[in-house]
């Protein structure tokens, strides 16, 4: 073993004697430590903002805080190779022009892990950062109407990233811009805008987060070959969207979801025009007013032993034609009437659904107002009764399975 390396005792001596105190110190601190260094601050509070400009660790230890006076992003890291570990950040900006942040991330292959992060706009920012790990943290924006907050995490054109088991509260969305090939695993957000935000994102693996309590679960617009598995989506109810939304977005796996008390399950928009499909298995759609919708394409995707339980509708459409090349099997319908008499778990007759009476408000948005009303409700009756019009076909299952 070599004689130790002197340039990393400005930093150790900083870190033992220098009391947390002023903006200056906490900067001054970071600059004197060398690249590749470790500087471990002493437990208290250091003012912000700060800025890292070399690779190097900051690490808090759980015990120190750096917080903002209320204008800008707390920490900045424009450099490559930085940790930043077990800090409590607080205190950004209010500006959207500014993207105000807790933390600011350029550069690649950083480390943010563990870090508490709260009274912020923006949560965590990557702007063109690549092959960085965003693990453990918690992350809790300002206490502001849902139309003013930031993003509780932001990806912009960054690829190659993990966001992975981090807890977020009270943000806008999670939003993922123009940023391809990332990983998003295993993190929790309630109280937002969109659970997920992906837009011009191709690629990602989105794998078993949790997202509760905002308008629109995960809204995937203009972003192909994703894979969604193994999600937990509830109580998306505003913002006319739903659990899961795609738009344009095609080749995507949907598989082994949960989907409760939503607006709508899964809602697929796209164009007559739209060449790619969705592979829809294994999941559960349960509770939600409208399980499937479907809106200006005839589909082509192809839907696979999922279960559709007590939802209020169980598949929508815009038109009659909307989702009539979608293909179907083996899925559980909680309205199945017919009977399986050999026992084999599959439905001796086809499930169909056709649309009576909520032709009407699917066709004309205005009367959506008036749905599971009395009127509707007796004329629907009537309709399946005894049809005065040919009811539409919507979907076939020729082998649905049984409970």
């Amino acid at each position: 073993m070599g004689p130790p390396d002197l340039r990393l005792l400005p930093a150790l001596l900083f870190a033992l004697v220098v009391p947390a105190a002023s903006a200056a110190s906490l900067q001054d601190l970071i600059d004197a430590t060398p690249s590749g260094g470790t500087l471990r601050l002493a437990p208290g509070s250091y003012v912000a903002p700060v800025t890292i400009k070399r690779p190097m660790t900051l690490d808090g230890g759980g015990r120190a805080s750096i917080v903002g006076s209320g204008r800008g992003t707390v920490l900045s890291v424009a450099a490559n190779g930085v940790t930043l570990r077990g800090l409590h950040l607080r205190g950004s900006g209010e500006s959207h022009d500014g993207v105000d942040a807790g933390i600011l991330l350029e550069g690649d292959d950083h480390r943010v892990e563990d870090n508490v992060i709260d009274d912020v706009l923006f949560g965590i920012h990557l702007k063109r950062v690549n092959r960085s790990r965003v693990a453990r943290n918690r992350v809790t924006g300002k206490p502001l109407d849902l139309g003013m907050r930031g993003d509780a995490i932001r990806l912009w054109y960054s690829q190659h990233n993990v966001i992975e088991a981090n807890r977020f509260r009270r943000g806008r969305d999670l939003t993922f811009a123009n940023s391809a090939d990332n990983r998003i695993v295993g993190n929790h957000f309630v109280d937002g805008r969109y659970g997920m935000h992906v837009v011009f994102s191709p690629r990602l693996l989105i794998e078993d987060n949790r997202l509760s309590d905002t308008g629109t679960g995960i809204i995937v617009l203009y972003s192909p070959d994703l894979v969604l598995r193994g999600n937990h989506v509830a109580h998306a109810l505003t913002g006319g969207g739903g659990g899961i939304v795609f738009k344009e977005s095609h080749d995507a796996l949907v598989e082994g979801n949960e989907v409760l008390h939503c607006s709508v399950g899964l809602r697929v928009d796209a164009p007559p025009d739209s060449v790619g499909k969705l592979t829809v298995r294994n999941n559960r759609f349960a509770h939600n007013i409208i399980g499937l919708f479907f809106y200006g394409e005839e589909g082509g995707h192809a839907f696979f032993d999922n279960r559709f339980e007590n939802n209020l509708t169980t598949v929508g459409i815009s038109a009659p034609g909307a989702g009539s090349a979608n293909v179907w099997r083996g899925n559980h319908w909680d309205d199945y009437q017919g009977f399986d008499r050999n026992h084999d778990g599959i439905g001796d007759t086809p499930h169909e659904v056709y649309l009576f009476a909520d032709r009407i408000w699917m066709e004309t948005p205005l009367a959506t107002f008036f749905r599971n009303s009395p009127v509707l409700e007796t004329l629907d009756f009537l309709e399946r009764l005894a049809p005065f019009s040919s009811p539409h076909l919507v979907l076939r299952d020729p082998a649905p399975r049984m409970p």
